[in-house]
């Protein structure tokens, strides 16, 4: 008996290109790549590696916050302390190096942070206070705590071996900005590669969904609060070192910033969406915006306008992008 085999060809449709989505997935590097050519245009040195590792430099304190800040937002919390928590971590070490070395204080300055964010994540999660309410509280409260430390005076006269994480290697690249690329990198590999990461996403998309399939949410989310917590101190630690002196009254408003650039990395405010990655280009994208405002001459008042202005649009579009995703997929 012979068999036949019936052969049917089966023609592949050629993907065609779809400029929406191109522009809802990456309108992010769209939007860099435009700043920078506006930049460009502006100024001849805009465009040069010098320029970049200065940009590098100035972003990495915000950019070091906002890792902390994606990791919280990410779970639909928020943290006002930041800035404070920054605050008290300079002062910490600047205070603790004549009694236990540069190293010691550091490591103290890290701690204090850390500590800061656990109070966060157990108010928010043990005594159910609004993390808005309990982190505007430990704002006040750990700036409270960096002003009483030494009256309210900045403390000069740091050893040189602390300044190291502001200084440059090879007289060119900064220290500050290689820490902030490795932590990136470290978190985006969490974030996308690990099961803490992915029961993060899940609380933020749905805590009570995350809670039937077994995660302790609670605890969950008071690790992101501590973490951002330990990274602020950080972040203090590294503007300390750059600017030589423990100031009590340093890293006022940077929260918002570090929410700005969050928000307009792509993570969504109400939680279970974004990216590390994401917020470092946001971080890069402020400050080249900044950079730009400061080559046309504009007052510091125009940037913070701007700067509310971008925060809007950046929710919009997220919740846009957000809802083309829900529906196509």
């Amino acid at each position: 008996m012979e068999h036949v085999k019936e052969v049917s060809s089966v023609k592949k449709k050629a993907p065609s290109f779809d400029l929406g989505k191109f522009l809802r997935k990456y309108n992010l590097f769209f939007l860099l790549v435009v700043f920078i050519a506006i930049g460009s245009t502006l100024s001849p040195k805009f465009f040069t590696v010098q320029n970049f590792l200065n940009l590098l430099q100035q972003s990495a304190v915000v950019g070091i916050i906002s890792i902390g800040m994606t990791f919280v937002i990410i779970v639909a919390g928020i943290d006002l302390s930041v800035g404070s928590v920054l605050a008290l971590a300079g002062m910490v070490m600047a205070l603790s190096i004549p009694y236990v070395g540069v190293f010691g204080a550091v490591i103290l300055g890290i701690i204090a942070g850390a500590a800061m964010g656990l109070i966060n994540g157990l108010v928010t999660t043990k005594l159910k206070v609004p993390a808005f309410i309990a982190t505007m509280a430990m704002m006040v409260a750990a700036r409270g705590l960096a002003l009483l430390f030494t009256d309210g005076k900045p403390v000069y006269n740091l050893p040189e071996s602390i300044r190291f994480f502001g200084a440059n290697l090879f007289d060119r690249i900064p220290v500050s900005g290689i820490i902030w690329i490795a932590l990136t990198i470290l978190a985006v590999l969490v974030l996308r590669y690990t099961t803490f990461g992915r029961k993060l996403y899940a609380i933020g998309g749905n805590p009570q969904s995350a809670h039937l399939s077994g995660i302790n949410v609670n605890r969950y989310i008071t690790y992101t609060y501590i973490i951002c917590g330990a990274l602020s101190a950080l972040a203090g630690i590294v503007l300390a070192s750059w600017l030589t002196v423990g100031q009590p009254t340093a890293g006022k408003s940077i929260e918002l910033d570090a929410i700005a650039a969050v928000v307009l990395g792509g993570t969504s405010l109400f939680g279970g969406v974004g990216s590390v990655g994401g917020t470092f280009v946001g971080v890069l994208l402020m400050s080249i915006i900044t950079n730009i405002f400061n080559l046309l001459g504009l007052s510091s008042y125009y940037q913070s306008i701007f700067m509310g202005v971008i925060i809007v649009l950046a929710l919009v579009l997220n919740r846009f992008v957000i809802s083309k995703q829900s529906k196509n997929g």
